[in-house]
This record gives structure tokens, C-alpha cells and sequence, in this order.
């Protein structure tokens, strides 16, 4: 009964996060079907992710800040990035701004919800240890794919120079800030969380005002518009 607790308790924040950003997008829903296979692509990237890391662990060792922005940030950053962009970026379905958030967020919640389930199953975690990681690491997850889909979605309905900046935004970015959230949790001993709840303040703030930017920009608005004149 308390394994299915735990279980219960490290999927079920992924989920919930997911089921909120997918009731955010306002004028043109994604196919459901289309959101959960994108959510388990996630599930599929944790492998390479970890063999990636763990080979360039060995190459270039595990100093602070090459282990927070170059091993865990820039390699969970940049294979999420590059799997949207492969299978998602030209899609049919990316037809709004607001998808690219969505898409986003749900391939970093899958990569969240598993990387949660092997910390609970290999550490034992109690319920308590498992809300702390409903609101930190998989929330964390959630507003570095907030930031990179926003800036995907910019991308994607943008030309010429614009349009590469915008997709240089949207890997830099997240990866940035996915460093320095790392980096504080493995660094910071001594009054972490009078750091990291700032941290996860200003990128809730951010990505809450990305999603309003997004689906403000969404094609079907004008068109919804109209049909209600």
C-alpha cells in the first residue's frame, strides 16, 4: 500500500501539470492522442539522456559548473530540444504559438515524471520527499519546457533572422536556467531554499506570462473573434 502511495505520488504531478498546460490552450486544442505521445517520447529519452551523461561525466568530469549547465542542464536541454525539433517543429499539428509550450512541457513532464519514479523507487522516498519534488524538479522541468516551447512557437511563426534567433532562444534559454537551478541544489548547503523558491517564483511568473503571450498571438483568436461579431 505505501509502494503504491509513492508511486501514486511521484506520476501524479507530471499529469497534473500536464492536464493544466493542455487546458491552457485557449483557441485550438491539440489532439489528446497527439499530447500523450510527445508526454512519452519523455519516458523514452531518459535512457540516452543518462548514457550521454554518464560517457561525457567520464570525459570531462564532474567540476560545479560543467555538471550543472554542461552534463545535467545541457544534455537533458539540448536531446529535448533536439527531439521537438526533429518531430515536432514541422509538424502539421504545430499550427498556433501555444502548441510549441505544450508540446514542450509535455516531453519534459514525461522525462520529469520517470526521472521521479527511479528517485522514489531507488531512494525509498516517503510522501513528504515526494511533494517536494512535485514542486521543485518536476516543476522545474515544466517552466524549462514553458521556455522553450515559447520560444519554438516564436520561432515557428517567425522569418528569416528573426526565426533563427528565436530558435537559439528557445535551447539556450532553458538550458541557462536549468543550469543555475542545478547548480544551487548541488552547490548551496546551507539555506538552498532561500534561493531556489525565488528561482522557482521568477520562472512560474515568466512562464505563466509566455502562455498568456502565446496564446495571445494564436491565429484562431482572430478568427474566433470574427465568428462571434
Amino acid at each position: 500500500m505505501l509502494f503504491f502511495s509513492i508511486a501514486t505520488a511521484a506520476v501524479a504531478p507530471g499529469i497534473a501539470l500536464l492536464t493544466y498546460f493542455y487546458l491552457k490552450d485557449k483557441y485550438d486544442a491539440e489532439p489528446l492522442s497527439m499530447v500523450i505521445k510527445v508526454f512519452m517520447l519523455g519516458f523514452l529519452i531518459v535512457l540516452p539522456v543518462m548514457i550521454v551523461q554518464r560517457g561525457l561525466a567520464l570525459w570531462l568530469g564532474e567540476g560545479s559548473l560543467v555538471s550543472a549547465f554542461g552534463i545535467s542542464a545541457g544534455v537533458e536541454e539540448a536531446i529535448k530540444w533536439f527531439v521537438l525539433f526533429h518531430m515536432i517543429y514541422n509538424h502539421t499539428e504545430f499550427d498556433e504559438p501555444y502548441d510549441g509550450i505544450l508540446y514542450a512541457a509535455a516531453i519534459s513532464l514525461g522525462f520529469a515524471t520517470v526521472e521521479n519514479v527511479i528517485f522514489a523507487l531507488a531512494s525509498h522516498a516517503s510522501i513528504g520527499t515526494m511533494l517536494v519534488r512535485a514542486l521543485l524538479p518536476v516543476s522545474g522541468h515544466a517552466m524549462f519546457g514553458v521556455m522553450m516551447g515559447y520560444y519554438l512557437g516564436r520561432a515557428k511563426f517567425s522569418t528569416g533572422r528573426n526565426s533563427r534567433k528565436f530558435l537559439l532562444f528557445s535551447l539556450l534559454l532553458p538550458l541557462f536556467w536549468h543550469g543555475v537551478y542545478d547548480w544551487i541544489l548541488d552547490n548551496v548547503s546551507l539555506y538552498w531554499i532561500w534561493y531556489i523558491i525565488p528561482l522557482m517564483a521568477f520562472l512560474w511568473y515568466g512562464g505563466i506570462g509566455k502562455m498568456y503571450r502565446a496564446n495571445n498571438r494564436s491565429p484562431f483568436r482572430i478568427t474566433e473573434a470574427r465568428g462571434q461579431d
